[in-house]
């Protein structure tokens, strides 16, 4: 939009109109593909799809999210070199 307003640019939105719609799509998608993995319930992924729409709304999902979602680590997952390197007490 910007593009088109300030440089006169209609070609270059309508090159990056399709491709901003994809990659907006594929957001969509993939939070709705983490939801259950991250335990979000209804509201928190409501939250997301919103935040992505307004400007900046993404910085105050993101620091409002790591205190709701804690990061787990499968059991299964192989260890670090770091913590491979550790001595076991």
């Amino acid at each position: 939009m910007v593009a088109k307003r300030t440089l006169d640019a209609h070609e270059l939105v309508a090159v990056i109109g399709p491709i901003h719609r994809v990659i907006f799509l594929a957001y969509v998608a993939l939070a709705f593909y983490v939801r259950e993995q991250l335990g979000w319930n209804g509201w928190t992924t409501l939250m997301v799809i919103v935040a992505a729409v307004i400007p900046f709304g993404g910085l105050i999902v993101e620091r409002r999210l790591p205190d709701e979602v804690p990061v787990a680590v499968p059991a299964d997952a192989a260890p670090t070199s770091a913590s491979a390197d550790a001595p076991t007490y």
